[in-house]
């Protein structure tokens, strides 16, 4: 037994001697180096490669990100990981920046990623254990790698991004138009001398094959994406979507309502947590779903609409919290547990934990759409009640003319028709179209709760072959502005199935389903409730020419496009609501 020693036990002394050590040779900081490689994929193809590490670490686990947008770009990022106690590695896509290859969008991703990690794991400074990390583009090539099961990917962090291609770029048979045009014309290349046309122009053309020309110069993946608007053959090598419950990887999704990526992200999450084939990979998923659009991931702001400061996320910390449970494998944090899904609810603006998507709780609450066949404008008279009608109600009646589309969000000085957007926008400039019909609550008493997919069941008839119907989920202010939630819409000839489409009889009254996409918010008291239904979501969706022609037709057709809504033919708004009550006081 040791004596005191001025008062101090030999434990205290211990502590004392540590914490003069401490002082005396502090933790040594990073020392962040970075060099550039070619790396050899199995075709001799060598890729542009950026390797940040620690030097005075002689082994750590590796963050790896893949992308089109240049590598040089993550150098910040780079530093921020390598100070966590990662190795990061960052690599240009075949075809892009430094890299040797011709890009053919994702064609090679999966390959190329396998070969990568492959190097990776390979290399002295590795530890054997690696992530990946990155959105959109580069959040598919994660899943990519991934179903080839390259050794040593133990983690991935897939933000904003698909699994079945065609999913991502068709909806209801139509096609995202703007997204696809802008993202080859700047990822083509352009011949020297050439300038491009007036975007506003050139989505207008028809054939859809033939946009790439009304551009200014040949697009070959352009044609081919366009030119096949059902899930066929030509999408079998980008449809992953029956490869990854197999797959035993802890994933962390994240996306905003508003994101053109939204669906597919969320059911990816689904999809893992419900149908993985370890027991264990169903607990290893998070999803985070936000109100942003794909440019905002993590801010307030989102388009016209401030959801105020609960909104700002800082994804990268949360990112790597993630690795840190199952790449690092650091003990402290795989001590502390997380919510499956945390969803963010607009109107109160405020973060939900659920155990799943959609909560747990939700009850199918239907709004019935009302009128006296003159729901024309938001000054008609559509309405949306709780009760079904209880007689025959005319049906309300648009003109589709696809030579004047409803845009899919105001033009503006500041916001020319090819500039819509995904996000939150007043919506009241629309809704004084007469193409655009109208259906509202009158002003809530209590506020309405919801959480999943909206859908909207609408019977509809057209005096054309074929037709579109598109739905907008919108909360109505106190002060007038229209504010967009939720957004779908429905190719009539594609209402049964995408790979057997099926023409209108003109007159004829049908069925349709409309999925409106993943959303939650909290419309108050005082607020209205609000159906926006018309033909075209142009540009962000490409317009029917109403003609079914098929799609290397030229002509257009202006469509008598109606909603119907009487005993036996209830159009309606199904939300999947919460209890007010649930709400914190």
């Amino acid at each position: 037994m040791v004596g005191p020693l001025n008062g101090t036990t030999a434990c205290h002394r211990l502590l004392l001697s540590l914490a003069i050590l401490a002082v005396l040779c502090p933790p040594v900081a990073a020392e962040v180096r970075m060099e550039t490689l070619q790396v050899t994929m199995r075709d001799g193809v060598r890729l542009a490669t950026d390797v940040y590490r620690d030097h005075n670490v002689s082994q750590a686990p590796v963050v790896l990100i893949r992308t089109p947008y240049d590598r040089t770009r993550q150098k910040e990022a780079a530093e921020r990981w390598v100070k966590a106690g990662y190795a990061f590695v960052a690599q240009d896509c075949r075809g892009t920046r430094g890299s040797e290859g011709v890009l053919a969008p994702y064609n090679n991703e999966g390959q190329d990623g396998f070969d990568t990690i492959e190097w990776v794991m390979q290399q002295s400074w590795c530890s054997g254990r690696v992530g990946m990390v990155g959105g959109s583009y580069v959040g598919a090539v994660q899943w990519q790698a991934a179903v080839e099961k390259p050794p040593g990917l133990v983690v991935i962090a897939p933000q904003a991004t698909w699994s079945s291609f065609y999913r991502n770029l068709y909806l209801g048979g139509a096609v995202r138009l703007a997204l696809i045009s802008g993202w080859l014309a700047g990822n083509t290349p352009k011949p020297a001398g050439v300038t491009a046309t007036d975007m506003d122009q050139a989505l207008m053309k028809l054939p859809l094959s033939d946009v790439d020309e009304a551009i200014g110069w040949p697009m070959p993946w352009l044609d081919a994406y366009l030119t096949h608007p059902q899930p066929n053959g030509f999408w079998t090598r980008l449809d992953l979507t029956a490869q990854l419950p197999q797959l035993q990887l802890p994933v962390l999704h994240v996306v905003g309502y508003y994101d053109f990526f939204s669906r597919e992200s969320v059911d990816n999450f689904v999809l893992m947590q419900t149908s993985a084939v370890s027991p264990e990979t169903r607990k290893q998923q998070q999803l985070i779903l936000g109100p942003w659009d794909h440019g905002t991931i993590g801010r307030s702001q989102v388009a016209e609409v401030d959801f105020g400061p609960a909104a700002e996320l800082d994804v990268a910390a949360i990112q790597q919290e993630w690795f840190d449970r199952f790449l690092k494998q650091d003990p402290a944090t795989k001590a502390t547990t997380f919510s499956p899904v945390r969803y963010f609810s607009m109107g109160d603006n405020r973060w939900v934990d659920s155990l799943s998507w959609p909560p747990p709780g939700t009850q199918p609450t239907s709004w019935y759409l009302h009128s006296d066949g003159r729901a024309n404008t938001r000054r008609g008279t559509g309405q949306l009640l709780t009760e079904p009608p209880a007689a025959s109600q005319p049906p309300d009646t648009f003109r589709a003319d696809p030579q004047n589309p409803v845009p899919a969000s105001p033009v503006t000085p500041a916001r020319p028709l090819k500039a819509a957007v995904w996000g939150p926008v007043d919506q009241s400039p629309l809704e004084d179209r007469d193409d655009v019909l109208v259906y509202s609550t009158a002003p809530l008493t209590e506020p309405v709760v919801f959480a999943g997919t909206p859908l909207v069941r609408l019977h509809v008839s057209a005096d054309t072959a074929d037709a579109d119907w598109v739905v907008k989920l919108v909360d109505v202010h106190p002060d007038g502005r229209a504010i967009n939630l939720a957004t779908g819409l429905q190719r009539a000839r594609y209402r049964s199935s995408l790979l057997q489409p099926e023409l209108l009889q003109p007159g004829a009254a049908c069925e349709l389903t409309i999925e409106l996409g993943p959303c939650a918010a909290t419309v108050p008291a005082g607020h209205q409730l609000r159906l926006d239904i018309c033909g075209s979501l142009f540009p962000l969706f490409d317009r029917n020419p109403n003609t079914a022609q098929g799609i290397f037709g030229s002509d257009t057709a202006i469509s008598t496009e109606q909603v119907h809504h009487s005993p036996g033919r209830l159009s309606r708004l199904i939300l999947p609501t919460l209890p007010a009550h649930q709400l914190p006081q």
